[in-house]
């Protein structure tokens, strides 16, 4: 067996490295192990300071989170942090890679920290609906000041070597651990004191957090996290340091048993569960995929094109004429250059990227590409007839992926002479921000197919996830009769902006009338038109309204009118008296006495509309596990994450709750509620069994 730790002494260095594969997680066999390390080194004569690193690409990534629903035991981290402290020997850390959470805070328990060129820090807590544990909010203030250090811990987000070196947290840049036992030992010999950041005071004033707080508390939506984090940090001022730490324990246990801190832990492993496929060995040989193309240039085919190129994949972006081909490689530019001005890349790296991309109007530029993705008219003729060309350009072995966001991809597939080579890759708008992307099996996908496309996703920075082919997918097909269940609630009675305020007061990043304003109301109508022929005359059709809209050229943002009125091009709409007005002859014309609708009924007609569908989907096989339902809605749909998605939501509330009302809207409201035998049967055990 490995041992957790190595150590070695250097003249008068003493050395302990971390040494826990893969991420070097400080569990509680770590952390005793770093602790009896620690109190053998410090207690040896001849060493006259610690130096305390890891090993591989990590410092360590943190607390082993399997800890915080099984309970931990001691020594805590906390305590291995005072051991540091209250040594005899200066500690100095090297980070000679990922130092992230607790592997963080066990840095600021050290003296001095001298960081490799590859080594990044961050606080991910924030992610995990929580605050650091252990330090982070009391320490970190006293070593750079609180609006810096409130930016750390509430983003989230890692910083290089050298950007903490100039932010005062690290003191020293160095080329490797033989660099650093040189300048310690050099240290040593000038008389290097203890320098304990617990003893710091902050510098400046408190007041000067609110500037620093604001854009995350608007971003927040009312996250417990991130409040208590503004708090923690503003206590470091003028708290005494070990009263603080007690209240940034007490509050991080609290946090820890909090539902958004477990909604959230949920969906840290369940994005990492989407990536495994039950039946799919983790051998199964990938192809080559070293270049790309992509048909059409619009908004979508021109954001995948970037994704491709940001992730260093030349990509041949294909249209039909040269007008809409300048068009989408002008949008591409102004994108580069607009992220350019916010500071996010470099001008190396924007010219690098552009020169990824290239043009044409002829397919036939597409002959020797490893994939292609189809972005154009969400239309079956259209898309069969692109696959047609498309099988009698591309090489043998080129994959062939349809960005289709509700067709039959089989049907798709079926154009070509090549349907084992044929997959859905079903990006969101913006492809090149957003971070899903649904990766849909044909029945006939050959297994090669999808590792790659699994690989592809995450080589692109998406979260991707498998599904079946269905009307609309997964994510579509809950999505549709959520909006559904909206649009009858408005005929019932609500009215739009009463819908998206309940849904975005509880956590959703829009509404769904919002959403479609923004998507353009002509989408969802040329949509609606290509599957009439496939609506049963029993399925409810209450989208007369948004019919009627899109007939008047009410558009949504782009003409200044939809659901709502976007005056000077406003990106928040106002209220339409209208709209209210269209509304209610639509609901005179079906017959329907308009009435009071309650918030908590939109909120749980809404919500259960998409745990129903979702029980739906895992009972066809279409999805693997409920948990990749619910990364499919937080990544994709903008449903809250400290919510942990629509199924994880359902289990706290409790099926047996959601599948009495589903009950009871079935008998109230219509056949489309019909509960689904697997949600009755999570009633009954308490469990989604499909989700396993």
């Amino acid at each position: 067996m490995t041992e957790l730790v190595a150590t070695e002494i250097r003249g008068k260095i003493g050395i302990i490295r971390l040494n826990r594969p893969p991420v070097n997680a400080l569990g509680q066999a770590l952390r005793s192990a770093v602790a009896e390390a620690h109190l053998r080194l410090d207690a040896d004569p001849a060493v006259a300071a610690i130096l305390l690193t890891g090993t591989g690409r990590f410092f360590s990534a943190g607390a082993d989170i399997t800890e915080f629903s099984g309970g931990r035991r001691h020594p805590y981290l906390t305590e291995l942090i005072a051991q540091l402290e209250n040594g005899t020997s200066s500690v100095i850390a090297v980070a000679n890679g990922m130092a992230f959470g607790g592997g963080f805070e066990l840095i600021l328990g050290c003296d001095y920290l001298y960081v490799l060129p590859e080594a990044t820090l961050a606080f991910p807590e924030i992610k995990l609906g929580n605050i650091p544990g252990a330090g982070g909010t009391q320490k970190l203030p006293r070593l750079i000041g609180g609006p810096r250090a409130l930016g750390l811990i509430l983003s989230g987000d890692p910083i290089t070597a050298q950007e903490a070196v100039s932010l005062g947290i690290a003191d020293r840049l160095v080329a490797d651990l033989d660099a650093a036992v040189a300048f310690a030992t050099d240290a040593v010999a000038a008389g290097l004191p203890r320098r304990r950041i617990r003893d710091r005071n902050v510098p400046g004033h408190p007041d000067e957090l609110a500037a620093a707080a604001a854009p995350f508390l608007r971003r927040a939506r009312g996250a417990l996290a991130t409040a208590k984090g503004i708090e923690g940090v503003r206590m470091a001022y003028d708290t005494p340091i070990d009263e603080g730490l007690l209240w940034e324990q007490q509050t991080f246990a609290a946090l820890n048993a909090s539902p958004e801190s477990k909604a959230q832990r949920h969906i840290f492993f369940a994005e990492r569960a989407a990536r495994k496929i039950a039946d799919l060995p983790a051998d199964t040989p990938k192809r080559r995929l070293a270049t790309a193309g992509v048909v059409g240039a619009g908004t979508m085919g021109a954001g995948i094109a970037m994704c491709m190129a940001n992730a260093g994949i030349p990509v041949i972006l294909v249209e039909q004429d040269q007008g809409r081909l300048d068009t989408g490689l002008a949008r591409i530019r102004r994108t580069y250059e607009e992220a350019l001005g916010k500071g996010r890349i470099s001008s190396a790296e924007a010219e690098a990227r552009l020169g990824r991309i290239s043009g044409s109007v002829d397919m036939q530029a597409l002959a020797d590409a490893d994939l292609v993705v189809e972005a154009v008219f969400e239309a079956m003729e259209v898309k069969r007839a692109v696959f047609t060309r498309l099988d009698a350009i591309c090489k043998p072995g080129a994959i062939l992926a349809t960005n289709t966001s509700t067709l039959d991809v089989n049907e798709i597939a079926a154009a070509t002479g090549r349907p084992q080579d044929v997959i859905g890759l079903h990006f969101f708008s913006p492809a090149h921000v957003m971070k899903l992307l649904e990766v849909v099996r044909a029945e006939t996908t050959a297994p090669e197919v999808i590792a790659t496309a699994m690989d592809l996703g995450q080589r692109i920075g998406k979260i991707p996830v498998l599904v079946g082919v269905c009307d609309g997918f997964a994510g579509n097909r809950m999505f549709i009769n959520f909006n559904r269940e909206a649009q009858i609630l408005i005929e019932n009675g609500a009215l739009p902006w009463q819908i998206d305020r309940v849904l975005t007061d509880w956590g959703l990043a829009m509404g769904p009338l919002s959403v479609m304003d923004l998507a353009g109301l002509d989408i969802g109508y040329a949509i609606r038109k290509e599957r009439a022929a496939r609506r049963k005359p029993s399925d409810p059709y209450p989208f007369t309204t948004a019919d009627r809209l899109a007939e008047a050229g009410r558009l949504g943002q782009k003409t200044g009118r939809g659901w709502y009125l976007y005056p000077e091009n406003a990106r928040r709409g106002l209220p339409d008296p209208e709209v209210e007005a269209l509304i209610e002859a639509v609901s005179r014309e079906k017959g329907i006495t308009r009435r009071p609708v309650s918030d908590e009924e939109i909120l749980h007609r809404c919500l259960w509309q998409l745990v129903n569908t979702g029980c739906q989907i895992l009972e066809e096989g279409i999805a693997q596990r409920a948990s990749d339902l619910d990364v499919i809605f937080v990544n994709g749909y903008g449903f809250p994450r400290p919510r942990g998605g629509p199924m994880f939501f359902a289990e706290l509330t409790g099926f047996d709750r959601v599948a009495a009302e589903v009950e009871r809207f079935a008998a109230e409201v219509g056949d489309h509620w019909r509960p689904s035998a697997l949600l009755l049967e999570a009633a009954r055990t308490g469990r989604l069994d499909a989700a396993a």
